[in-house]
């Protein structure tokens, strides 16, 4: 442990780190934004997957491998390779000339993301013993919750085309702005990051990475628009979605046994499998798991429910996630300071699972006819249980293992945090489409959409067959555009039917509004009610840790102890 170092160091390395991982956290959020105007001007909207799901691969199969190998080869070079990676990729995503080219950087991208992400929280382990860590995973929860509002709000910003020093933003600016603050990191991390002691002898257990990036990278392509990515070669193969899918999982469970074989005789391996005859662990991991699913899958839905049932611009419904984002600050740094004085953190997780899980329940009251005061009172209340639940995951893990695996063990829960996520937004992603559909046909007799189906301007924006597209004509900037589309054609009319066609109009699209909003409100009551019963499992694992107190540093302690 480097506990030796002053204060003013750690400091300076804590915000290097933070500030990296603001970029990471920040590039979730910015990039979905800027996605339409992506694939309008390189007029590849079939690609607009491949753009998400390729920084989402790499990022979650880079992790485990990074934190293993920060383990052997130190936490400051692997945080080094990390913001290079990250920042280099930013700029080369925001030169990008084709989709092509985009989606290959941003692969490069998550590959920098996922090296920060698994020794951001691994080096507070490094520098703080288990007693004080519970202010700075409080402070890195914090840049989350910052993170989920600034995104949405700066990279619209920026897409809409802003003046800064003489230039004109758009959508390559929401990559361009990580390389100032990724340089900067850079700097700190190099001159003021100390490196670990680790073995003179490492040996890097290369068949176990191949074996679990190839398997993590094909469960993640079969859960995550599967449809879309592999259209093409459905049509080309003759298999049906089922029968991909089919094959895939296949292969993911041949890959995991061959993981476990070769774990099991490998010197160093990637993730120790002894970890998981830890008690602790595995509940930990199972809650990391839970959460991220509950989280990922439904909360993110509020942004779409504000746009949708409130009409809020894409800057107007991220701002309207204040309340969830200050009960997220306040509880994250707030408990964080209180268990690095009392060294107990379970209770922490108690309360905050609990008032999470009531709060994801509540959500299932927001209705077309809910006010925002409703929703907001529910945000901020789950927002201060999410903040105390979400940065104790890694110092309870942490806690568990030797300073020679912590590397590994913490990044085993941002793995499977990941891979919740990931199933929990596939599966809830699939559970709003079906919702939606089961009323499709009643939307689609609306006299507003019949109109649609004659517009070749309208016809762009998707199939009138396929609920997105039915979400994406409710949005206020689409809403907007045909609207003023249609005002320019009532424009050529006599009064008398001008004024008669525009108030026609508006009472089709708005019957047409209020259908699409019931449905979307149904659905995602539905996602709601599974999400909290997830939270509410996790709860129940929550209860059934056992506690071990928080180790305190010791006054003669030297750097490279376990």
């Amino acid at each position: 442990m480097h506990h030796h170092l002053s204060m003013r160091t750690k400091v300076i390395v804590m915000i290097s780190v933070m500030a990296s991982m603001f970029l990471v956290a920040l590039d979730q959020t910015i990039i979905a934004t800027a996605l339409g105007k992506i694939v309008e001007q390189f007029n590849a909207f079939d690609s607009l997957s491949w753009i998400v799901t390729a920084y989402l691969v790499t990022t979650t199969l880079t992790v485990p491998i990074a934190g293993r190998l920060s383990d052997l080869f130190g936490r400051r070079i692997m945080l080094l390779i990390g913001v290079t990676i990250f920042t280099v990729g930013s700029m080369l995503n925001g030169i990008s000339g084709d989709v092509t080219q985009l989606i290959f950087f941003r692969a490069l991208q998550g590959i920098g993301g996922g090296i920060i992400t698994a020794n951001a929280f691994t080096i507070i382990g490094d520098l703080f013993a288990a007693r004080e860590r519970g202010r700075w995973q409080g402070m890195i929860g914090a840049v989350f919750g910052l993170s989920s509002v600034i995104g949405p709000l700066l990279g619209g910003w920026l897409t809409d085309g802003q003046h800064i020093f003489g230039a004109v933003t758009d959508w390559r600016w929401t990559f361009f702005i990580n390389v100032p603050v990724g340089i900067v990191a850079l700097i700190l991390l190099a001159v003021f990051c100390p490196p670990l002691h680790h073995d003179n002898k490492p040996k890097v257990d290369y068949a176990g990475a191949t074996i679990l990036a190839v398997t993590l990278g094909l469960f993640i392509l079969a859960i995550d628009n599967t449809a879309s990515i592999f259209a093409g070669f459905m049509t080309w193969s003759g298999l049906t979605l089922a029968g991909l899918r089919w094959i895939m999982f296949s292969l993911v469970a041949i890959g995991l046994a061959a993981f476990v074989f070769f774990e099991r005789r490998a010197q160093e391996p990637i993730i120790p499998l002894h970890f998981f005859k830890n008690y602790n662990f595995v509940l930990l991991i199972t809650i990391a798991g839970l959460f991220g699913a509950a989280f990922m899958g439904s909360i993110l839905y509020l942004t779409q429910f504000n746009q949708q049932v409130f009409g809020a611009s894409p800057t107007e419904s991220g701002l309207m996630l204040l309340p969830m984002v200050g009960g997220i600050l306040v509880s994250s740094i707030g408990s964080g300071q209180i268990i690095s004085r009392i060294g107990k953190y379970k209770i922490f997780m108690q309360v905050g699972f609990v008032v999470a899980t009531i709060m994801i329940f509540m959500l299932t009251t927001l209705t077309p006819a809910s006010s925002y005061g409703q929703e907001a009172w529910i945000m901020a209340l789950l927002g201060l249980g999410m903040g105390v639940a979400m940065p104790v995951l890694n110092l309870a893990i942490q806690n568990e293992f030797a300073m020679h695996e912590l590397g590994a063990a913490t990044s085993s829960n941002q793995l499977f945090r990941s891979l919740g996520s990931t199933i929990g937004t596939a599966v809830f992603g699939a559970m709003l489409t079906a919702g939606i559909v089961t009323h499709i046909d009643n939307i689609q007799q609306t006299a507003y959409v019949q109109t649609l189906k004659q517009n070749p301007a309208a016809q762009k924006i998707g199939n009138f067959s396929d609920a997105n597209t039915m979400l994406n004509l409710n949005m206020p900037d689409i809403k907007k555009q045909i609207t003023d589309s249609a005002n320019k054609a009532f424009a050529q009319l006599p009064e008398p039917i001008r004024t008669e066609q525009k108030q026609q109009f508006t009472k089709n699209q708005n019957e047409f509004a209020d259908k699409v909003t019931n449905a979307f409100s149904d659905s995602l009551s539905h996602i709601f009610r599974v999400a909290s019963v997830l939270v509410l499992i996790a709860t129940v694992a929550v209860f059934m840790l056992k506690e071990r107190p928080l180790r305190s540093a010791k006054p003669d302690e030297t750097p490279g102890e376990d």
